[in-house]
């Protein structure tokens, strides 16, 4: 009897163990946290956790244009508290969502300075309004967007 008992109680844990590998632990939440590496103007890491901005089209970190926007970032939030609201979706191991220092959107900052696009099929339009014609002229918008 006791060996039936103690596997049933395996079985059950499996399964909740299992349940648990399948929920994503960032799924559609909020984290706040400090800044602690800057892979790019679209890219942060936030207490441990990855987070892509959720529709900043940002020029690659291989251009003189994406050297500069990464060190934009670099000094707008770099050691600095963010909060991000994350919609539960992942793309490569970055979770996505929209972060704010001091209550402003950091990816509408980086567009209205210049060194990001709106990528309208993941912003609806959020950030079309804010490009610069000069950001316009000088990056390259991603296909995908």
């Amino acid at each position: 009897m006791n060996f039936m008992r103690a596997r049933a109680y395996s079985g059950l844990l499996i399964g909740v163990l299992f349940s648990l590998m399948l929920t994503p632990a960032h799924a559609e939440r909020t984290i706040e946290g400090r800044v602690t590496v800057v892979r790019d103007v679209d890219t942060i890491v936030v207490a441990g956790t990855a987070v892509r901005l959720q529709g900043l089209d940002g020029p690659e970190t291989s251009t003189r244009a994406g050297q500069e926007a990464r060190n934009f970032m670099v000094r707008l939030v770099r050691g600095k508290t963010v909060t991000c609201g994350l919609d539960g979706t992942r793309t490569y191991d970055r979770w996505v969502g929209i972060c704010h220092l001091d209550g402003q959107d950091i990816a509408a900052i980086a567009v209205a300075n210049g060194h990001a696009l709106d990528c309208g099929r993941y912003s609806g339009g959020r950030y079309h309004d804010l490009e610069t014609r000069a950001a316009q002229s000088r990056i390259r918008r991603a296909g995908y967007c």
